[in-house]
């Protein structure tokens, strides 16, 4: 050690750097306390606001780091400069203290993003806002999140003299170096603008029902680049961000989620329409938490040279129990139409005409020659 560092270096190593260290672990300890009774205050005090209460779940694991490590910077600042190492002691401090503010920054968002969360569920019946505004707050969190990121990022580099232009590029986002990079990271940047255009303008929401590639599913995640669609048969779809600002698909709750759904049946020209018409109204008031009430009707669409085409329309309060809905009034369709009129399906008529063809009949006169023996 003696040949390592100079003589008068270890002589006030062990005084000076004993005392800072004693102070530190002091403040370190008053810190914590305070900072206990400080939580167990704010508990109390926030016990009756969702804000209140999310920013201090959040914000408690990184406060239980930060303020010591703010205690201790201001000891290492306060500590004499001609302490041995104690500039590297006070940069590695400020570094944690910058990933600390970064990490709580970061947290905060998420308090922000849980309470709307919860003062909007998605469980309820009629969801439209709640998916409105949860659609919004988590794309611009994911927006918000990067921008702590690379504020945190660049704050650490420009500590370092070495890499100052790289933090301080990051920052800017200017020159010719910033322009390489823009067009370089030309597919990210894209999905970042479209997610803000999708939190603003909306063209899907969380939960929305939609086709895309011509799959049925619901939109369960928007994230910073794409989007999970939720199929039917518990696959997930993948897809860009962009894909939904550049190219066309189906919502089908982007203003309501009402539907109106149809039954097509193909029956014979000697079905009588009005007993039909009438046990439609009646399946489906015997279905009210799948028919909504609004539409019932049975139309004759179309025909040809062997059958008549019905479309039944109902309506339902969103896609799911349309489906259900149209399958059940399916079934009883043709059941009732089996049960009561079994001759009016759909048939192949065929009609088969036979005639009887004369037997020729010989003269008698030849027969009777033609039996003759020759002379």
């Amino acid at each position: 050690m003696e040949k390592l560092l100079p003589e008068e270096w270890l002589s006030r190593l062990s005084e000076t750097w004993l005392n800072t260290l004693m102070v530190a672990l002091v403040a370190v300890a008053v810190t914590l306390l305070v900072r206990w009774v400080g939580l167990a205050i704010l508990r109390k005090v926030a016990n009756g606001f969702i804000l209140a209460r999310q920013l201090i779940l959040r914000a408690e694991q990184p406060s239980l780091w930060l303020m010591p490590a703010l205690t201790l910077q201001a000891v290492w600042t306060s500590a004499p400069d001609d302490l041995p190492m104690i500039r590297s002691v006070q940069h590695l401090n400020g570094l944690l203290v910058v990933a600390l503010v970064t990490w709580l920054g970061l947290r905060c968002v998420t308090a922000i993003a849980d309470t709307v969360s919860i003062r909007h569920p998605l469980d309820i019946e009629d969801n439209l806002n709640a998916r409105r505004i949860q659609t919004q707050v988590r794309v611009l969190v994911r927006c918000l999140n990067s921008l702590v990121l690379i504020f945190g990022t660049g704050l650490i580099l420009m500590s370092f003299p070495a890499v100052r232009q790289i933090g301080t590029s990051l920052l800017a986002s200017a020159g010719l170096a910033g322009l390489a990079a823009g067009f370089a990271a030309k597919p990210v940047l894209g999905n970042l603008i479209a997610g803000l255009q999708i939190a603003i303008s909306q063209p899907i929401r969380l939960d929305d029902v939609v086709i895309v590639e011509g799959e049925w599913g619901r939109i369960e995640e928007i994230s910073g680049t794409y989007v999970v669609v939720k199929i039917w048969d518990e696959r997930r779809l993948v897809v860009p961000l962009q894909y939904f600002i550049e190219k066309p698909f189906q919502n089908w709750t982007r203003a309501t989620s009402r539907l109106i759904g149809s039954v097509f049946l193909w029956v014979d020209y000697t079905v009588p329409l009005e007993p039909l018409r009438d046990e439609v109204q009646r399946i489906c008031e015997e279905i009210p938490h799948l028919w909504d009430g609004r539409v019932c009707v049975l139309q004759v669409t179309d025909s040809n040279e062997r059958a008549m085409q019905l479309r039944v329309l109902l309506s339902s309060v969103d896609s799911s129990r349309n489906w259900d809905a149209r399958c059940h009034l399916r079934e009883r369709l043709i059941a009732f139409i089996n049960g009561h009129y079994p001759n009016c399906l759909p048939m192949l008529r065929a009609e088969i005409a036979s005639k009887s063809v004369p037997q020729v009949q010989e003269p008698e006169a030849a027969v009777d020659v033609a039996r003759q023996p020759p002379v």
